[in-house]
């Protein structure tokens, strides 16, 4: 299987080689690193919808390349510019709550020139969906550069004693391309030389918490430890967490903040106990176009078996076991909506600002809630 170099290993790239679009398979991780080949808009929609990638900013640059993979495929057709049409949309559609999608999609199909030269058309493509996860990587590693100074700041009053993070489900570089979200300034800290220990929600019904999150920071050797999804409360009421930083999948111009399942519940007892709670994320999962999250962001539902099921390596290898009674219904809501009010603030790749639609226009001025999220 071709993969990148361990030291440079990404979740998504072009292999010049072939043509093909690799990822890891997120699903096989911890235990298997696995390569998958996207060949198709189909290969694509499919690593979408089955989580073999995941996180907002991956998910967009997937679907970037995706309309790369669509102008690969669209030569035999009889009406290419139809099927590119179709293809996008099929693309745009994968998944419903994070808004990287169908920006990332759109984006790439404004960049195509015109006419019918197909390989100019392929190679504007492919040049533009790997300039999005370039300024993705870069956006990721400034949100670390500003979210730094926050840890810097416990630190001191710590004295020298571990800085204590709680994050949700996996907002790393699995996620994105390079350091993450949530993880950007963690990394940042452990860098430079600032203690500092995570506490690792492991964020059922897939565990990316306990299976990802976990995986990458024992990667980079930062201290942590994997929780259940409810001990956080515990610990905030006992001193035990100085901050916590989640990611986001969408985020509305008035700050409301959808992401994985269970953020609201550690939103609501960081501020019952005064922990600071923070929300990073890239301007590229703003939703400028919306206001009320509550009313407006699409919750996606998953398939209920990931709620009766558990997966783990066991003494054949990696197998799943029916937790629930058999006869048992499960419902599997994928994310909910914080509100901004919950937020103390977002780290952005413009800096910190706090959660609301003056703050967030205060680092975006050029952004006028109520515009097109299609644009870029």
């Amino acid at each position: 299987m071709p993969s990148p170099a361990d030291n440079d290993l990404r979740p998504i790239w072009l292999d010049p080689a072939t043509g093909d679009v690799n990822v890891i398979d997120q699903r096989g991780l911890p235990h298997d690193l696995v390569i998958l080949q996207l060949q198709t808009v189909a290969d694509t929609v499919y690593a979408i919808r089955e989580m073999v990638v995941r996180g907002a900013p991956l998910i967009g640059i997937t679907g970037a390349y995706g309309v790369y993979l669509a102008l690969r495929n669209a030569a035999a057709a009889s009406d290419p510019a139809a099927v590119l049409e179709t293809e996008c949309r099929r693309l745009r559609e994968a998944r419903p709550t994070a808004v990287n999608l169908a920006w990332a999609v759109n984006r790439v199909r404004g960049a195509l020139p015109p006419g019918g030269d197909r390989a100019a058309r392929m190679r504007a493509a492919a040049e533009e969906a790997g300039r999005i996860a370039a300024e993705e990587a870069e956006n990721c590693r400034l949100i670390g550069v500003h979210g730094l100074a926050l840890i810097e700041a416990l630190g001191r009053r710590r004295d020298g004693r571990p800085v204590n993070i709680l994050t949700h489900c996996n907002a790393g570089w699995l996620a994105t391309i390079a350091h993450g979200t949530a993880t950007a300034p963690i990394y940042a800290a452990h860098r430079q030389g600032i203690p500092v220990h995570v506490w690792v929600d492991e964020t059922r019904p897939l565990n990316q918490g306990a299976r990802l999150t976990a995986w990458e920071l024992a990667r980079g050797g930062v201290p942590h430890t994997v929780i259940t999804d409810n001990a956080g409360g515990h610990l905030m009421q006992h001193g035990q967490v100085d901050l916590v930083i989640v990611g986001t999948d969408r985020t509305t111009a008035s700050g409301d903040v959808a992401n994985k399942i269970g953020t609201y519940l550690k939103a609501l007892a960081a501020r019952d106990n005064g922990v600071p709670f923070y929300v990073a994320l890239p301007s590229s999962t703003f939703d400028w176009g919306m206001d009320d999250g509550l009313q407006e962001i699409p919750i996606e539902e998953r398939d209920p078996d990931e709620v009766r099921f558990v997966q783990g390596r066991g003494a054949e290898g990696v197998v799943s076991v029916l937790v629930a009674p058999a006869s048992s219904p499960a419902a599997n809501f994928a994310f909910d909506v914080t509100p901004s009010r919950l937020v103390t603030g977002f780290i952005t790749e413009r800096g910190v600002c706090p959660a609301s639609a003056e703050g967030i226009r205060s680092l975006f001025p050029e952004r006028i809630p109520g515009g097109s999220t299609s644009g870029d």
